[in-house]
């Protein structure tokens, strides 16, 4: 099931404030991407920075569970959701 763009963007603003939340993973965060806090507020309704957040996220699975956990939401639901944002389509090399 493919998550529209809408659904995918609310997913990622839930993501990108429990990383704000998280003393130990938001500066992993910061320093991965370049962003500093205030890039966070000014750029939290640009879906491709969203799409940012959420490819962090799913670098690990123990974020993305304890993401889930937090939030009651199944496991595979933020790479869905970053399917539906700019940047997340699946690549075909074939």
């Amino acid at each position: 099931m493919r998550i529209s763009a809408d659904g995918a963007e609310t997913l990622a603003l839930k993501a990108l404030a429990w990383l704000a939340g998280n003393d130990e993973l938001l500066p992993v965060f910061l320093g991965a991407t370049g962003a500093s806090e205030a890039d966070l507020r000014a750029r939290a309704a640009e879906p491709e920075f969203l799409g940012s957040v959420l490819d962090f996220l799913t670098m690990d699975d123990n974020w993305v569970m304890q993401f889930c956990d937090s939030q009651g939401l199944a496991y595979e639901m933020p790479l869905q959701a970053r399917m539906s944002l700019p940047g997340g389509a699946q690549v075909n090399w074939t």
